[in-house]
């Protein structure tokens, strides 16, 4: 493993808007299941989507609720709008190529989709959903990624925006920012408003700084 030090970067949140996508996909799922969009929603929120289905129309096939689930998300990835946050583009060029990964609990196929459309940049490593067995917040993830950059995990910074993600990061042994909302979450060794206020101490960070 190097000594060097690198930057893991969770997606949906941390560097990509996608709420509003989201909040649209669930709502489309709930019409064509009959159900109320805003409440499956809210489930959504909070729970895994198997576990989303279970509570919000138990006696459906949870094959064919994740397949219609994972068509709706792949038609918003080539249609919806999409933006990054303000920064993500410029901290992400100026990043050591060979330095930095994505960890996401989407699929990889869909994140290129919207990097593409929105100009960000794509490591040459990204650890999806169909990377490991067990996603955030368990440490899997995230050592998974540091495994494939050749990585020591203390050597690790973690920019996450999620509670789960935070706790990931941290059971993987790596030092855990949090962005982009208004309080940091359990966990959280350090915290900024916005990605962009977290720039500068992410690219000390690429350099060789520390916490």
């Amino acid at each position: 493993m190097t000594s060097e030090n690198f930057v893991l970067f969770d997606v949906d949140g941390t560097l990509m808007d996608a709420v509003e996508n989201q909040r649209k996909v669930w709502h489309e799922w709930a019409a064509r299941h009959g159900l109320d969009g805003d409440e499956v929603h809210a489930v959504a929120l909070r729970t895994r989507p198997v576990e989303t289905f279970a509570a919000v129309a138990p006696g459906a096939d949870p094959a064919a609720c994740l397949a219609l689930l994972h068509a709706l998300e792949d038609e918003d990835v080539r249609t919806g709008t999409y933006g990054a946050f303000a920064g993500a583009a410029e901290l992400l060029g100026a990043l050591p190529a060979d330095r930095w990964a994505l960890v996401t609990s989407n699929y990889e196929h869909r994140v290129r989709g919207r990097f593409e459309r929105t100009g960000l940049p794509m490591p040459a490593v990204v650890v999806d959903a169909a990377t490991v067995s067990e996603g955030k917040p368990a440490p899997a993830p995230y050592l998974r990624a540091a495994k494939l950059l050749g990585a020591d995990p203390a050597n690790c910074l973690v920019i996450e925006d999620a509670p789960s993600g935070v706790r990931s990061g941290r059971a993987a042994g790596m030092t855990v920012w949090t962005v982009n909302t208004p309080e940091a979450a359990e966990g959280s060794q350090r915290h900024f408003a916005t990605l962009a206020e977290a720039a500068p101490g992410i690219l000390g960070w690429a350099a060789g700084g520390r916490a």
